[in-house]
């Protein structure tokens, strides 16, 4: 039976002060190591634990709206993509003479 108000009779109105958001079923909440992993790199057995998951881990918490996590994101592209960029600058100075 409802009420004048629309909802059941027995359930309670809600409290305007509670801050209890949290999910009611048995998952780590998203702040924990390990969250932010594509399901790929779960599939393949990939943690937080081994430093290529903790590496994806790190990374899929970086949020494009906040500068300090976009600079993070060049800075990681830089350190990452420069010993290929140099790799392939010896490369082509071995091939071609000059």
């Amino acid at each position: 039976m409802t009420g004048s108000s629309g909802r059941a009779d027995d359930e309670l109105p809600r409290d305007p002060f509670d801050t209890d958001f949290d999910h009611d079923d048995d998952s780590p909440p998203a702040w924990f190591a390990g969250q932010h992993l594509p399901y790929d790199a779960q599939r393949m057995g990939l943690t937080n634990h081994v430093p290529d998951g903790a590496l994806l881990d790190f990374a899929g918490r970086l949020d494009a709206t906040k500068t300090k996590h976009r600079v993070t994101a060049w800075v990681l592209l830089v350190v990452f993509a420069f010993p290929v960029l140099m790799y392939v600058v010896r490369l082509v100075q071995a091939v071609l003479p000059g």
